[in-house]
């Protein structure tokens, strides 16, 4: 465990810390003012942006697959003595959480899905688990990001107790890409430790998008680009999608 702790800060401390102000500045512009709205973070990984929602007063759940993950999640919430539930589970099934008014997933989590099924079928867990008029916010990359920007893309950071080489390949699937990623992570006893991941991401043009979140019940989608209240150019590298039930 002690091992996968390090590993997941090494994972935090890779991670643009900024984004998660933007997140949260993009989703407070975009949610209805409403108090003590309930709302469901996907894929909240180590809790840091859960931790964020339930800071600004929503009620906040957070949902994501690695138990270690919400391990860390929990231990990080109790730190800053905030009480957040956070359960293990799929997003294709959310039949254990209840309902809300918000439901968030962040961080490119969709492109994780291994196809369009499972993209819609995620939409349509989300559609149902939603209350009347509630909103689903999530992130993509744009198919600009996957086709131009990501191959050949390699990453090299060196950190005393860690090491990490990053590297980006396109895939066979249209505007598909394969993240490997290899860090060196030092132990107790100075000895550093590989651990080999590999991430396989997939997008889809902005019209897919739209016909699976209309064919999951979704009436209202709204698209704007990394991070801000502008349409989709380009080159715009991450789309967001703001979707009324």
């Amino acid at each position: 465990m002690k091992n996968y702790q390090k590993f997941a800060a090494v994972y935090d401390s890779i991670m643009d810390d900024s984004l998660y102000d933007q997140w949260t500045d993009f989703s407070l512009r975009h949610f209805p003012k409403k108090k003590k709205a309930k709302l469901l973070e996907l894929a909240c990984g180590t809790g840091i942006q859960s931790i964020r929602f339930k800071q600004t007063g929503f009620d906040v759940t957070g949902l994501d697959l690695s138990q270690d993950m919400l391990d860390l999640a929990a231990k990080r919430a109790k730190t800053v003595h905030v009480d957040i539930p956070f359960v293990q589970g799929n997003m294709l099934d959310l039949s254990s959480v209840g309902t809300f008014d918000y439901v968030t997933c962040y961080s490119d989590s969709i492109c994780y899905m291994e196809d369009e099924v499972e993209v819609g079928d995620v939409f349509k867990q989300v559609y149902d688990h939603l209350n009347e008029g509630g909103i689903f916010i999530f992130d993509v990359h744009s198919t600009y990001q996957t086709d131009e920007v990501f191959p050949g893309y390699s990453y090299h950071e060196n950190a005393e107790d860690f090491a990490m080489v990053w590297d980006t390949y396109e895939d066979e699937a249209p505007h598909s890409v394969v993240h490997e990623l290899t860090f060196f992570i030092q132990d107790e006893d100075g000895r550093f430790t590989r651990y080999d991941e590999i991430h396989e991401e997939r997008t889809y043009d902005l019209l897919t998008y739209d016909i699976l979140l209309e064919q999951a019940g979704f009436k209202n989608v709204k698209v704007y680009a990394d991070f801000e209240d502008k349409e989709p150019r380009d080159t715009s590298r991450r789309w967001f999608f703001v979707c009324e039930k």
